[in-house]
């Protein structure tokens, strides 16, 4: 009987225990637990002033109370102020100055400013008054000035610290806002222009059908087809004024090219000190005028993106038919030194390009390795519908 090694089964659990430490690890929860447990240590450090200052407490016995007060800094996202409470009672009964400081810090952090400033304030005025009432474990000849000069600035810098980082999360959420909106308004265009794009290719069909079916209609007047003609131009008609209504919107714009543009988009591109390799089946050619112009705004979008991000390296773009699909390969090489100044860009131009080709039911990809950068979008090649002849 073979007996399977154990090492593979140790690497795995390993790998498994890996995985959940790092999940674990970067969680708000870890975080708050981890505050907790830095408070803690610091204050340890005090057990034994503590026993001596304060009869009331052993050691053991301050030890817990320490651990309870430092507890409450677990839900110091949610409840701030339990935190901050906790830690004005330990000012008042054990003068301990440790706990505030991360309250203060989390009430700035998780509450803003305003509230950030009030706790401060009020932090000052209640540590003012235990130092004026007797007993406070201070040595002989303890000033206030010198009083103020050690308990306000842990009050305020802890919290101007923790109103910093509200301020730096606001900015980011904003930030990421504004990015989820350049996306999303990236991909409203696009479906705008695909919509125009429809309206363009698809109205001129109806158009042909419409007049083919009227001159159809004229010549079959005095027979019993007639009739059926003039509906169907009647049809046609409708079709068309339902689809102007449905896809056109104000304003004017020209029409997307297709797969003739390419070579003058690579000219351009090569001009602006990007040259373009373009290798083109002649079977793209015979594609509908909706696919076309998917071909070329892909092919544009990364364009424009080895532009910024690749300047003066060689793009080679590919188009082959294999078999009913079409394949759109467009890669780059990377500079071996990143730009020294980022590129101007909104970040939503592969969901414009993926918001089109899904449209037509293709796919699109984008690959980065250590030397190049690779889109591969994939179009049904479908059919293009005959023109009707005189």
């Amino acid at each position: 009987m073979r007996v399977k090694p154990a090492v593979p089964a140790f690497d795995r659990l390993v790998a498994s225990g890996r995985r959940l430490t790092e999940g674990w690890a970067g969680s708000p929860r870890a975080m708050d637990v981890l505050t907790a447990l830095g408070c803690l240590g610091l204050m340890a450090l005090d057990l034994p002033g503590l026993a001596a200052a304060d009869n009331s407490l052993t050691g053991p016995a301050a030890a817990v109370v320490l651990a309870l007060g430092c507890a409450t800094l677990l839900v110091r996202r949610r409840q701030p102020w339990i935190s901050y409470l906790a830690a004005l009672l330990f000012i008042g009964w054990l003068h301990e100055l440790t706990l505030i400081q991360f309250a203060l810090y989390s009430v700035g952090r998780y509450r803003g400013r305003r509230a950030g400033i009030l706790a401060t304030l009020a932090y000052g005025a209640f540590a003012l008054g235990m130092f004026v009432l007797p007993g406070w474990p201070e040595p002989e000849g303890q000033t206030l000035s010198g009083f103020l000069s050690v308990v306000v600035p842990i009050g305020v810098l802890a919290s101007a610290v923790g109103i910093a980082a509200y301020r730096h999360d606001l900015v980011g959420e904003l930030t990421a806002r504004r990015a989820e909106s350049a996306v999303l308004h990236a991909v409203q265009q696009e479906r705008t222009s695909v919509a125009r794009d429809v309206h363009d290719f698809v109205g001129r069909e109806l158009t042909l059908l419409t007049v083919r079916s009227e001159v159809l209609s004229m010549r079959a007047r005095e027979t019993t087809y007639g009739p059926d003609f003039e509906e169907l131009a009647d049809t046609a008609r409708r079709a068309h004024l339902v689809l102007n209504e449905i896809i056109v919107q104000r304003g004017e714009r020209a029409s997307t090219p297709g797969v003739d543009g390419l070579p003058a988009l690579a000219e351009e591109s090569g001009r602006a000190g990007s040259p373009v390799r373009l290798a083109m089946d002649e079977d793209a050619r015979a594609l509908s005028p909706l696919r076309q112009a998917a071909v070329y705004r892909v092919v544009q979008e990364c364009l424009t993106n080895a532009a910024k991000h690749a300047h003066g390296e060689t793009i080679d773009v590919s188009i082959t038919a294999d078999g009913p699909r079409l394949r759109i390969a467009v890669s780059n090489g990377l500079p071996a030194r990143a730009p020294g100044r980022a590129p101007v860009s909104a970040g939503s131009g592969t969901a414009s390009m993926s918001e089109r080709v899904r449209s037509l039911g293709g796919t699109l990809t984008a690959t980065r390795t250590r030397d190049a950068y690779e889109v591969v979008a994939t179009l049904p090649r479908g059919a293009e519908p005959p023109v009707p002849r005189g």
